[in-house]
């Protein structure tokens, strides 16, 4: 071999193993990358009590994971935010647990659909309350009263909508026993019975829902009861259903105490997101809750004692690892 073809040779080995050198690291499963992390939190609408507390979520991630950006945006809430889960279009969800489970079995909202598996549970949060509002001069003051009046019942897609058709159901009733039903986001709701677009809306979630609150301003309303036996069929068919009181001073124009039903909200991750990163998400929610709690007043039911109770699916390996450390089961 001559010289030229020698040094040709060395040039083109060098190049090679310099080549190699760059060639960037490719992670392990379950392995935090080192470079920056993205973090889509889907929440719900901007009038619901999902986003507030996804943004105070990722201020917290972002002030407390090195490298990760997280940021908190509006959706349709709970079935499109499985979707967008599974679908690897956002990290961290907000959903109901009722409908986390019928994705999770091809059931009710998810019928005909296969079941949804690539999704992991990271924490349950808090009673979501099924809220009936109405306009004073409806005369609304039952379920029953529903009947031929104009309802919203929540986004399409959304668990408002799959506990107000359930709710109706228990009620012997139907969207074709209104006078119309309306498919309609808590900010849309609000501003329809506002003005006087619809008569009656049902909002599921954390009290007081902002939405509602704003009603309240600028308009009487009626804060409309659930019958206790109703409820509790209803719960004997759907079990994640439970019987709870809106408190008299939740809103204003509320004179008494209200019985209603309620799921629980909870938090979901894609089965393949890192287990570090779940991990060090959700040990940052619990131990930097009080950001929480200045944000929203349901905060303070976010809890580490509760944060497995009502768990209808599989539990991510970053959270449970971090559950163990904690003693909780």
């Amino acid at each position: 071999m001559n010289k030229k073809i020698f040094a040709m040779l060395l040039v083109l080995v060098l190049t090679i193993t310099m080549l190699a050198g760059c060639t960037p690291k490719t992670e392990e499963p379950g392995e935090t990358p080192a470079e920056s992390v993205f973090l889509s939190i889907a929440t719900g609408g901007t009038g619901g009590t999902y986003y507030p507390l996804g943004g105070a979520m990722a201020k917290i991630f972002n002030e407390n994971i090195p490298g990760v950006n997280a940021n908190a945006q509006s959706t349709g809430a709970s079935a499109e935010n499985v979707n967008l889960v599974a679908q690897g279009e956002a990290e961290l969800a907000f959903v109901q647990n009722d409908v986390t489970y019928y994705a999770w079995t091809g059931t009710e909202t998810f019928d005909g659909q296969a079941e949804v598996k690539n999704i992991r549970g990271m924490a349950m949060l808090y009673p979501e309350v099924i809220q009936v509002i109405a306009t004073a001069e409806s005369g609304i003051t039952t379920i029953e009263d529903l009947k031929g009046k104009k309802v919203a019942v929540g986004a399409p897609g959304s668990g408002t909508e799959v506990n107000a058709r359930q709710i109706l159901e228990e009620y012997g009733m139907s969207y074709s026993d209104l006078g119309k039903a309306d498919y309609l986001s808590f900010n849309e709701a609000a501003d329809q019975l506002k003005n006087k677009q619809v008569d009656a809306a049902f909002v599921t979630g954390a009290l007081p829902t902002s939405a509602v609150t704003e009603v309240t301003q600028t308009a009487d309303i009626v804060v409309v009861a659930m019958d206790a036996g109703k409820i509790a069929s209803l719960s004997a068919k759907y079990p994640f259903y439970t019987e709870v009181s809106i408190p008299g001073d939740t809103y204003k124009g509320m004179s008494a105490d209200v019985t209603s039903a309620a799921v629980m909200a909870m938090l979901i991750v894609p089965e393949d997101l890192s287990e570090d990163l779940v991990y060090n998400m959700t040990k940052s929610i619990f131990e930097q809750r009080q950001v929480i709690i200045d944000t929203h007043a349901r905060g303070n039911d976010i809890k580490l004692e509760t944060a497995l109770a009502g768990m209808p699916i599989d539990l991510h390996a970053g959270a449970q690892k971090y559950y163990d450390e904690k003693g909780i089961k």
